[in-house]
């Protein structure tokens, strides 16, 4: 009898649950959140309750714990108080005449200031890339500052290892982060991670997912960053990982894909600015901060008429706001003449997409360069589902010739400022990884990466709005559907 009115009473039980779960959700899931993340959230709640609020609660919060959130209020404050100052002593040229809202804002948002009396090195060349910073190893005398995505000892990168190991053998400080879940999963990262342990080079991991070992949190928010920095005085950052071209993956060599990127060497007070990040990234993973000889306060530097004015631009789930998405509509509103923005991931949120769109609707020339094949098979599809908008506003798109994936992240303003680091423009640079943009002001700069967009441009096929609606309508189908997942975070 007991059973039977168990059983006459489950389908009422499963009812009122299914209610309360959907009036909960719609309270709930809109709170603090983009209204199209919210959107795809309470849509996959509503089509399966339970399923998709069990989702919801392990992965619907961007946020890290208040402890690691804590942590980096507490380096801001600092790198505020030992920049007080700065600002008022930077150049106060107002060309372009918007550039000073946009310095402030990231001031705001990340602490940093805007640095004058740099001098910039772009590496191209991904082989050139890897040279140039273990040559700057080799060079090193007091400390040396690794911090990358993934981080794997290959036959690409062997020899920047064995500088590391060099280095620490005379008696440099090394310090090495790597992202945990990116590099170990890569062929080679186990062995990474053991041949640092027997060269006895003190390393970290960065956002550890260890669910046994009590290490939880959502395994997507991951640490995105690329740095380097050799004594205070050199630094390289943007886009590439310590890896080989092809990542060691047997269906990447097996299909050709070869990864193109663009870093960049600052001799000069910026590279301050980078080390801060990093000691900001040691000290979230470990609690302690480095001595005060590998923590130098940003000095004044003088200027010339080949030096630039850098400002370094962290960003990522340990910040209230989100820094990158912020600075980027910021620049694309302040475009007047041209705007080129190259990214292998560009998957943008309403206020970007709008941002872009009314960009080359007022007459600014916008170009986007991306790729012509995929890694990411849904990251790719739901690229694609932008590019009628995209064309119809009149954004010329170009595509470059496969089998390279071109990974760089950087993009121009008129001719003025540029951007290059490790973000892309998509859902998850803005939400989800830990990502340093570097934001420069100078000509001679801007004029250097327009050689390099020139490359991109003679090596690609523009896409045309006729040849994109003859696609085939199943593809259009799945480009939709990615970018609805690419919605959900």
């Amino acid at each position: 009898m007991t059973w039977r009115r168990v059983l006459k009473a489950f389908p009422t039980v499963v009812l009122v649950v299914d209610i309360v779960i959907r009036v909960v959700a719609v309270v709930l899931v809109p709170r603090n959140r983009r209204p199209s993340s919210a959107m795809a959230w309470l849509m996959a709640i509503f089509v399966a309750p339970i399923p998709g609020s069990v989702l919801f609660g392990l992965i619907g919060s961007t946020k890290l714990p208040q402890d690691r959130r804590d942590k980096q209020r507490e380096i801001n404050s600092l790198i505020l108080e030992n920049t007080q100052g700065l600002d008022s002593r930077a150049p106060t040229v107002t060309q372009p005449p918007w550039f000073g809202t946009v310095v402030q804002l990231n001031r705001t948002l990340g602490a940093m200031p805007l640095i004058p009396g740099n001098t910039a090195t772009l590496l191209p060349d991904y082989a050139d890339s890897v040279a140039a910073m273990t040559a700057a190893v080799d060079d090193a005398e007091r400390y040396v500052h690794v911090e990358f995505y993934i981080l794997t000892r290959d036959e690409t990168t062997y020899l920047f290892f064995d500088a590391l190991k060099r280095a620490h053998d005379r008696g440099v400080k090394v310090r090495v982060l790597y992202d945990h879940w990116a590099t170990i999963r890569n062929p080679q990262g186990r062995v990474t991670r053991r041949w640092l342990r027997d060269a006895g080079i003190r390393f970290e991991e960065m956002l550890p997912f260890h669910p046994t070992k009590g290490m939880w949190r959502r395994p997507d928010l991951r640490n995105h960053r690329k740095i380097v920095v050799v004594d205070g005085d050199v630094a390289f950052t943007g886009s590439q990982n310590m890896i080989d071209p092809s990542y060691n993956k047997r269906g990447n060599m097996r299909r050709g894909l070869q990864w193109k990127d663009l870093m960049v060497r600052l001799d000069g007070p910026a590279a301050i600015g980078l080390n801060a990040l990093f000691i900001t990234d040691w000290y979230s993973e470990t609690d302690e901060l480095p001595t005060d000889s590998e923590a130098e306060p940003i000095v004044e530097q003088r200027t010339g008429p080949d030096t630039i004015e850098c400002q370094v631009v962290p960003s990522g789930p340990g910040f209230d706001g989100e820094n990158n998405l912020r600075l980027f509509n910021a620049l694309v509103y302040g475009a007047q003449e041209r705007l080129i923005i190259a990214s292998p991931y560009f998957v943008p949120d309403e206020s970007m997409l709008y941002a872009i769109t009314t960009a080359a609707e007022r007459g600014v020339d916008v170009q986007l360069f991306a790729c012509e094949v995929a890694d990411q098979f849904m990251v790719y599809h739901a690229q694609r589902s932008y590019y009628e908008t995209l064309l119809r506003a009149g954004v010329r798109i170009f595509l470059y010739e496969k089998p390279t994936v071109l990974h760089s992240k950087h993009f121009t303003v008129d001719d003025d400022v540029a951007v290059i680091g490790s973000s892309n423009m998509d859902m998850r640079s803005f939400s989800l990884n830990f990502e340093v943009s570097l934001m420069v002001r100078g000509s001679g700069f801007v004029d250097e990466v327009r050689l390099i967009e020139d490359d991109y441009r003679s090596r690609s096929h523009e896409l045309t709005l006729a040849a994109w609606l003859s696609r085939p309508a199943g593809l259009q189908v799945l480009d939709n559907v990615a970018r609805l997942t690419a919605a959900v975070q």
